[in-house]
This record gives C-alpha cells, sequence and structure tokens, in this order.
C-alpha cells in the first residue's frame, strides 16, 4: 500500500505560481512512476505531468508544456509540480498518482495509487 497526500494548492491570479508537493508513504517510493493529474468540474480527469521511477524520464501535457516542471526527491519520497505563468484554465483539483512500474504513463487507469487532490484556482 502507498498512501499519497498532497498539499499547495490554492487560490492565484494568472501569471502566477504554485508548487504543488506530494508525499508518499508506505512502500519504497523509488520502484514507482508517480504522475500528476487535473479534473475541472463537469470533465474528464487528465493527464498533466509524469516521472518515471528514476527521473531520468518526464512527460508533459502539451497545454502546460513550457510551464510546469514534475520532479521528485526520492530520499524525501516527495513529488513535485511547480506551475508557473498559471492560467484561469489551469483551475482544477490537482491529483498525485503513483504506479508500480519503472516507467511513468500518461494514463490515469494504469496507476494504482491516488492521493485525495488540491484545489488549484487561477482568477484572471
Amino acid at each position: 500500500q502507498v498512501q499519497l497526500v498532497e498539499s499547495g494548492g490554492g487560490l492565484v491570479q494568472a501569471g502566477g505560481s504554485l508548487r504543488l508537493s506530494c508525499a508518499a508513504s508506505g512502500r519504497t517510493f523509488s520502484s514507482y512512476a508517480m504522475g500528476w493529474f487535473r479534473q475541472a468540474p463537469g470533465k474528464a480527469r487528465e493527464f498533466v505531468a509524469v516521472i518515471s521511477w528514476s527521473g531520468g524520464s518526464t512527460y508533459y501535457a502539451d497545454s502546460v508544456k513550457g510551464r510546469f516542471t514534475i520532479s521528485r526527491g526520492n530520499a524525501k519520497n516527495t513529488v513535485y509540480l511547480q506551475m508557473n505563468n498559471l492560467k484561469p484554465e489551469d483551475t482544477a483539483v490537482y491529483y498525485c498518482a503513483a504506479r508500480y512500474s519503472y516507467r511513468a504513463s500518461t494514463l490515469p487507469e494504469e496507476y494504482d495509487y491516488w492521493g485525495q487532490g488540491t484545489q488549484v484556482t487561477v482568477s484572471s
């Protein structure tokens, strides 16, 4: 079992920045690929950014490429999402997810564990 707890969400103006954190506990964190997904009201959950177990591979949704950065600190059992130049369309609940694989995936159904989510609201 892996428990995931997100933090760092909040209200920010367009153009601002936020840093989300996801703290993991339970099984060996470094054995898991990690991902950030988001879900806006009335929309399906969508891929934002994912990172392999080693941190050597990262993938981003086109909508966030160049603005968001995913990273992980295996010694701290934490994965981060640095979000810059935020836009109103980034408003959503952001979820952290863990996949028991060395390889990251952009498909939410391939993740084994999920956090409770943290709200990000970007005002125009």
